[in-house]
């Protein structure tokens, strides 16, 4: 049963640990994601079932990171100005984006360089429709939480740097089922409240419903799993319209179970890792840090520092701490 902003506001140890538990959830599934794209794992394991040795941050942790401190800087109260100092702050000043990043997010530091300001730094920008917006968005549900209609306005100032239109509703939808898991609520709620904020004339709105009548034709993961791929691939590049409705599936056809949910999204292939951040953000926004075993956890709290140099003197827990405390 979802429960208040007040409730949770109240009582912080629960805000604390559904706030580490969305944080750690997110950097454990983009690790094993990413791992499990990985041929050399594949090779070794054929599937993907833990957080093996050598996994390590992509830019979706790193991203997510940006967000947190964003917000911590800014005291939850975002604006576009707070967003881009952020940017120039911790990405522009410190080189810029390493190893691993997204087209869009390169695009948008060149952009800020030039003195091209949101939303236009993300409207004149290569690949602004991808998932890059929708992978570093979950602090602002943490923030939100409770509050998917807040989650999601906060989420489009954020979003604008870097992406537009399809890209920008992927990160809205995010925030908004990130804010209202945050809150208890169940599998269906959490699902419902992302779907809301995704316009249906839109590719992404015509690929979500595409990948929910999968789900309503196939009715198990396994049923749905071939045709998830087959009927939403995107050729060249993955988009949001491609992996952000395969992520929705994948929660709505698990249920939200850890378990399941982290092994058909670590060993989806293609995306699997902004696929498997989002749903370790989701289901660790509902179950707590206790949801994830201890050592998957201690592998996980300290990025690499491979595409933001920052992030590489951060400690996810240390921020989802912090983070919590903006819940009021």
């Amino acid at each position: 049963m979802v429960i208040t902003r007040q409730q949770l506001a109240s009582n912080r140890a629960l805000c604390e640990d559904r706030a580490a538990g969305c944080l750690i959830g997110l950097a454990i599934g983009d690790a094993m994601g990413d791992i499990g794209r990985n041929d050399e794992y594949r090779r070794r394991y054929g599937i993907i079932t833990r957080l093996y040795a050598g996994a390590k941050s992509t830019d979706d942790t790193e991203f997510a990171l940006l967000t947190a401190r964003t917000l911590l800087d800014c005291g939850g109260q975002l604006t576009s100005q707070a967003a881009v100092a952020s940017w120039r702050k911790y990405v522009v000043d410190q080189g810029g984006v390493y190893e691993r990043g997204g087209k869009p997010l390169y695009g948008a530091v060149e952009n800020l360089k030039r003195g091209i300001m949101p939303p236009l730094s993300g409207r004149d920008n290569v690949g602004n429709n991808d998932d890059g917006a929708a992978m570093r968005i979950a602090p602002i549900g943490i923030v939100c939480a409770g509050e998917p209609a807040r989650a999601a306005a906060m989420a489009e100032v954020e979003a604008r740097i870097s992406h537009d239109a399809d890209g920008v509703w992927a990160a809205q939808a995010v925030a908004a089922s990130v804010a209202v898991a945050m809150a208890s609520g169940s599998a269906e709620e959490v699902l419902e409240a992302g779907q809301q904020w995704i316009p249906p004339d839109s590719w992404l709105g015509r690929s979500m419903a595409r990948a929910m009548a999968i789900c309503d034709s196939a009715g198990t993961i396994e049923g749905a799993w071939e045709r998830l791929h087959t009927d939403l691939w995107t050729p060249a590049h993955s988009a949001s319209p491609e992996a952000i409705p395969q992520t929705y599936a994948i929660f709505r056809l698990t249920g939200g179970d850890l378990a399941r949910a982290m092994f058909w999204g670590a060993n989806f292939g293609r995306d699997a890792d902004t696929i498997a951040a989002i749903l370790g953000a989701l289901i660790g926004a509902r179950q707590g840090l206790a949801a994830f075993p201890a050592d998957w956890v201690e592998a996980a709290r300290r990025p690499s520092g491979v595409c933001l140099r920052f992030a590489a003197n951060e400690d996810v827990l240390d921020l989802a701490t912090q983070l919590a405390g903006l819940i009021r």
